[in-house]
């Protein structure tokens, strides 16, 4: 039960010229008691709020930065007539900053007997499931003065995916895998490829690649040419760890870490090539491993969705071991964690040769534009010192990936915006190169 505006103004101007003319008891009451009076009437006269029916529809996943609509419909079965106004809520993160009251709140008037859709309109900030929280209703009699108030739970989830930005760069890469696979006139050749067909010998061709065998058996010098390997294994390593929870361009590490590991998701499928994921700190938080070529795609982005960095030291020992027993030998193991010197020398770097042996590794690292934006600054005291201290930690960073290099690791380290298309660019030079 509310008390409205309008009668807390009734009220105001009936009680001001009785305590003005003549202050009593006798003349509040004359003012007040009809209005009470009419509050009870008007109290009785609306709608009952218990015994509405709602219902959820709408959207059930999206992607980060993206709008869902949720539609949220009310049944009104008693007799009387539904005014009233509603507050459907939802965590703060599922809309934009300022925009909650005016997409959560709305006004309905609802026949008796009758039915009416809203529609609540979320933009969610965060990955993750967004659950519903509860509806409240106020409903007003007809006169505007008292309203009854109560709350419905109607649960409803959005799974709110990982931005995939970075799929705008996925028709350069095909184009270019096209050419490494055969598909226009760039052929490759050399060891560690995969024999794709014979050709007649044309005049600048490597000799190496002549088939003798089958140049003895027509009257044309036969030339081999090969495609870049298939059916390969590639095990994409999230680092899930404190050093992801860094916010770099007002996001998450992890985010970024996310897009290029879809990109590489979508770049390696169309190559022939099987992909796995395991996300790690101190445990497995995400493992997917075994889905064809059509359903790992959509299955590494609802697994990816939940998962939020750990403000835990990632376990390296733990993350290798569980490496080792995902991928078979001769895998591509891609890890996209941290180049900070400390855990990269204190973890990484005393379990690397196990990865190393029997597996190809590659290394990814989101590195922050706000420190290449520092080491370029002058102007003022301020900024050389800022720049000083950009131009430590890029040589510190630079050192801890030649440690890495020195082991045999390939290493992209790149901004949010250029890790993707540098990481599936590596992908596809140790492809053209044989080593994968």
């Amino acid at each position: 039960m509310a008390l409205t505006g309008r009668t807390a103004l009734l009220a105001a101007l009936g009680s001001l010229p009785i305590g003005i003319l003549e202050p009593s008891w006798t003349g509040i009451l004359a003012v007040n008691g009809p209005l009470a009076l009419a509050c009870a009437c008007d109290f009785a006269l609306a709608a009952p709020v218990r015994r509405l029916n709602l219902t959820r529809s709408g959207d059930t996943s999206i992607r980060l930065d993206e709008s869902a609509d949720i539609q949220l419909t009310v049944t009104n079965p008693s007799r009387r007539r539904l005014r009233a106004q509603l507050r459907d809520a939802w965590p703060p993160s599922s809309w934009q900053p300022g925009t909650e009251v005016t997409a959560s709140r709305h006004t309905l008037t609802i026949p008796a007997g009758e039915r009416r859709r809203l529609t609540t309109r979320l933009r969610p900030t965060r990955r993750g499931d967004h659950q519903a929280d509860r509806v409240t209703i106020r409903s007003f009699g007809p006169l505007g003065l008292y309203a009854r108030q109560g709350s419905h739970r109607v649960p409803w989830t959005l799974r709110v995916l990982p931005r995939f930005a970075s799929r705008k760069h996925l028709p350069s890469k095909l184009a270019r895998l096209r050419e490494l696979d055969g598909r226009t006139s760039v052929l490759t050749r050399g060891q560690g490829t995969e024999f794709d067909s014979l050709r007649d010998y044309v005049p600048g061709d490597d000799t190496r690649s002549i088939d003798w065998r089958a140049t003895a058996r027509q009257s044309s010098v036969a030339i081999r040419t090969w495609r870049p390997e298939r059916d390969r294994h590639i095990l994409l390593v999230l680092d899930t760890g404190r050093t992801s929870a860094g916010r770099v361009d007002d996001a998450p590490r992890l985010d970024a870490a996310m897009d290029a590991a879809l990109l590489l998701t979508a770049l390696a499928t169309r190559a022939g090539d099987r992909v796995d994921l395991l996300a790690y700190d101190r445990r497995v938080r995400a493992l997917v491993q075994g889905r064809t070529a059509g359903d790992i795609l959509p299955s590494l982005v609802n697994a990816l969705a939940t998962i939020e960095p750990e403000l835990v030291e990632t376990d390296a020992r733990g993350l290798t071991a569980t490496a080792l027993r995902t991928a078979p030998r001769s895998s591509l193991i891609v890890l996209i964690t941290s180049l900070e010197a400390a855990p990269v020398e204190e973890g990484l770097l005393s379990v690397l040769s196990q990865l190393t042996t029997r597996n190809k590794v590659l290394v990814a690292s989101v590195a922050d534009p706000h420190i290449e934006r520092m080491a370029t600054a002058r102007g003022s005291i301020d900024a050389v010192y800022d720049a000083a201290a950009a131009a430590q930690a890029q040589s510190e960073r630079r050192r801890t990936a030649e440690q890495l290099m020195r082991h045999g690791v390939t290493i992209v380290d790149a901004t949010p915006s250029e890790l993707p298309p540098a990481l599936a660019d590596a992908y596809l030079s140790l492809k053209a190169a044989g080593r994968l």
